[in-house]
């Protein structure tokens, strides 16, 4: 089955035919907005309540933003892009070691995103890793590259603590408790998909990635610092995000949109693809534990407003999530109330 992935193959002189997405599909990349204005904030600042009010218009207005003086160290985010391109450079044989489509599964290299139920494929290889506790995954990662483990661990914690620090600006940023967050969301997982684009020959008629949410709370991203492909729905037109020096994206996720009780957007997001370069990306997720209830707080459905979604648990809503295809309509919509 490793004989599927993308990066087995060198080069490819055109699309095969599994990939090419239907007319009415297609990306058009050439009604892509390019050079829009994207929220940056800079956590370096000594002005918390501007943080925290850039915070809030990003996640009501955009669902997503990018931030500078974060805390992660530029050579950890150089370390694990170097890592990543070189893991996805090894040969097929050693590859295929950790190869899989069963998405049960806490470590897996695979290809696209869920080949068991898809139509039409995604152009794009990813390595799946469980990252919390560290303790408990790590032996279970690749070995080869011989700093794989090592690099990528250091980058997982720098990034689950970025990603509390988020969770505590977020709490701020709806007038709850600092610390609300955080806590409701339980003792959360942490994965990581390092995603690999290989090069298209015809990128008009695929994606790397088809249009989604995410189905967690927060998700953290390290872009590709000289390839651009990310691209956001605000207001009905895809905006590329272009890649910024040193910054990481924050992408709210579906539990934030329902816990802020839909004053918070979980950003539609799409990758794509292009005919001149590879490209790489590092997505980190952090997850509620799987018993967690998801409900908005009483302060947010006080004055005559109604909770938006019904209370569910996470694991009833990634199970939901996992069952449908990743462009359907927004799996939050299964759960209004």
């Amino acid at each position: 089955m490793a004989d599927q992935l993308l990066s087995a193959v060198s080069d490819y002189a055109s699309i095969p035919e599994g990939y090419v997405r239907p007319e009415s599909q297609r990306p058009r990349l050439n009604e892509v907005i390019r050079g829009a204005n994207i929220p940056t904030v800079d956590l370096g600042s000594e002005d918390e309540p501007q943080i925290i009010a850039q915070v809030a218009d990003a996640c009501r207005s955009f669902g997503f933003f990018q931030v500078v003086n974060h805390g992660v160290p530029l050579e950890s985010m150089q370390k694990m892009m170097a890592v990543a391109s070189e893991f996805f450079r090894l040969p097929p044989e050693e590859k295929a070691k950790h190869y899989s489509d069963d998405p049960a599964k806490k470590m897996r290299l695979s290809t696209s995103f869920n080949i068991k139920k898809e139509t039409v494929r995604n152009w794009r290889d990813y390595l799946r890793l469980h990252c919390y506790p560290l303790e408990e995954f790590v032996p279970g990662w690749p070995s080869n590259p011989a700093s794989f483990r090592d690099v990528v661990s250091t980058y997982c914690r720098e990034v689950r603590r970025l990603g509390f620090r988020l969770l505590r600006a977020i709490s701020l940023s709806l007038e709850l408790e600092e610390g609300y967050m955080a806590k409701v969301l339980g003792e959360q997982e942490q994965h990581m998909a390092v995603n690999y684009y290989p090069k298209c020959p015809e990128p008009e008629l695929t994606y790397g990635l088809q249009a989604h949410t995410d189905p967690n709370a927060l998700t953290i991203l390290l872009q590709d610092p000289n390839v651009a492909g990310l691209q956001v729905l605000k207001d009905g037109k895809w905006i590329a995000v272009n890649p910024q020096p040193d910054a990481l994206v924050i992408n709210i996720g579906d539990q934030l949109q329902a816990l802020s009780n839909g004053r918070y957007r979980s950003v539609w997001h799409r990758a794509v693809v292009n005919s001149d370069r590879e490209r790489m990306s590092v997505a980190s997720f952090l997850c509620p534990s799987n018993s967690v209830v998801i409900s908005p707080p009483e302060k947010l459905v006080g004055d005559g407003a109604r909770p938006v979604y019904r209370t569910y648990t996470y694991d009833e809503y990634y199970k939901k999530f996992w069952t449908r295809n990743l462009d359907d309509d927004h799996c939050l919509e299964l759960f209004e109330s």
